[in-house]
């Protein structure tokens, strides 16, 4: 099967590396052929930090999803997070030379393009503008301005900014496992694809995705992104807490966390007791699950309160901006024990868990339903779409070039010609980053 029939993500985690192979079936469901996963070294916080490792990581999760499919990788999407990302809202606009002439795609590229030149910190760059709603001469919440008339043309927007060093590391990664980078993408809104559905998004809902070393956070309201965030903090400091609280090593902490551990410590009585093995001979530890469910608990109330405050700025509280889906909790550390009341008892919102089997093809193995895999199956929906778009550009164009061989003028839709689709400006932006990484040795 050549690589243009199924499509790669590639969720690179502080703590695993996930790569997820798979195609759209006739009913626009997506079929998982093949997946692999191994032990994120290298990643601290979402941020690469050794590059040698993490290659390696790439590596072993890569050919594990070859061998389980049988197919060759060369081309992945890939999620970018970190404590470097940040976001910011800003308004911009353009004043149109014609206001005789509709308003056409060109005009919305160069308002898009103007944000771009926005100046930031010193060693920052815009990852992601996306337009919110559009003003056309002072006529406010237009959502596509396409087609109509003014002479104004201005536009709200949410602007996504990651420091360029962390993202360059990523491409130098990729590209030295000997893969293709075919996009970056933010990894709350892949999330946010696996997990939510239309009617959420337009309702208005928080997308939490706790993961091992950070929790994205993303927020819809009326079908559009609003506000998102990164955390630096996830499931791993729960870990680092219960190692330094029992005085145990990380693996068994970690063994602790996902078998008995409870983010509410009501729930243990006093009397129950998990004894842990000694190091090399020593004396068995006796831990108490109370005293267990006391440390997660005050990490896990840590941890929501820093998203609460995030959801509080963004302004749910006003009539208007109120997120009526509430919250949905994803990724490895939402699957911790009664996690779902312990949100709904500090924000007060309605809260469910997300799984992403919601896109996956029935006959799929239940362990990638899981809301470990959700930041994965986005990945891969974003690689399955870019790979569509790149498909009915080519055949449009070859389209038009059939039809001025026969000597017909290609169809026109209104008065512009069928065209190339649109790329956003950050295709282009990915763009601009494979040109570097090709030519920086």
């Amino acid at each position: 099967m050549e690589q243009g029939s199924y499509s790669v993500g590639l969720d690179i985690g502080t703590t695993k590396i996930v790569a997820i192979i798979g195609r759209e079936n006739e009913y626009g469901k997506i079929e998982v052929l093949g997946i692999g996963r191994s032990k994120s070294l290298g990643v601290h916080r979402g941020v690469v930090n050794n590059i040698t490792q993490t290659i390696k990581s790439i590596q072993q999760a890569v050919e594990e999803a070859e061998a389980n499919s049988g197919l060759k990788i060369a081309s992945v999407v890939v999620g970018i997070a970190g404590q470097h990302i940040r976001s910011l809202q800003h308004s911009d606009y353009i004043t149109r030379s014609d206001s005789e002439e509709v308003i056409n795609e060109d005009d919305l590229d160069q308002l898009c393009n103007q944000v771009y030149k926005l100046v930031m910190l010193p060693g920052e760059e815009i990852i992601h503008v996306l337009p919110q709603e559009y003003k056309v001469d002072g006529q406010a919440e237009i959502k596509q301005p396409i087609g109509m008339y003014g002479g104004r043309l201005e536009a709200n927007f949410h602007v996504v900014v990651g420091q360029v060093s962390s993202i360059k590391n990523v491409g130098r990664c990729i590209k030295s496992a000997g893969l293709d980078l075919g996009n970056i993408t933010l990894e709350p809104l892949a999330s946010s694809d696996a997990v939510l559905s239309q009617e959420e998004k337009e309702a208005g809902v928080a997308l939490i995705d706790i993961g091992g070393g950070t929790t994205d956070l993303a927020i819809f309201k009326d079908g559009i992104i609003r506000h998102t965030a990164v955390i630096p903090f996830g499931g791993g400091v729960i870990t680092e807490d219960i190692k330094e609280g029992c005085s145990i090593i990380e693996k068994q902490a970690e063994l602790l966390k996902i078998k008995f551990g409870s983010a509410w410590p009501g729930e243990n009585r006093d009397n129950e007791i998990v004894s842990i093995p000694g190091l090399r001979g020593r004396e068995p530890k006796e831990i108490t699950l109370k005293n267990l469910s006391k440390i997660i608990h005050a990490r896990v109330v840590e941890i929501i309160e820093q998203v609460y405050v995030e959801i509080k700025n963004y302004g749910h509280e006003e009539q208007k901006k109120k997120l009526i889906a509430g919250i949905v909790l994803t990724g490895g550390g939402s699957q911790l024990k009664h996690l779902k009341q312990l949100v709904e008892y500090i924000t007060g919102m309605d809260t469910r868990i997300g799984y992403p089997n919601e896109h996956l093809a029935g006959d799929s193995e239940e362990a990638i339903a899981s809301p470990l895999y959700a930041t994965a199956v986005g990945l891969l929906m974003n690689a399955l779409k870019n790979q569509y778009k790149e498909k009915s550009v080519s055949q449009n164009i070859e389209n038009e070039e059939e039809m001025a061989y026969a000597g017909h003028e290609p169809e026109t839709v209104g008065a512009t010609k069928v065209k190339k689709e649109r790329k956003s400006v950050f295709d282009k932006w990915s763009e601009k980053l494979k040109d570097f990484l090709d030519n920086a040795e």
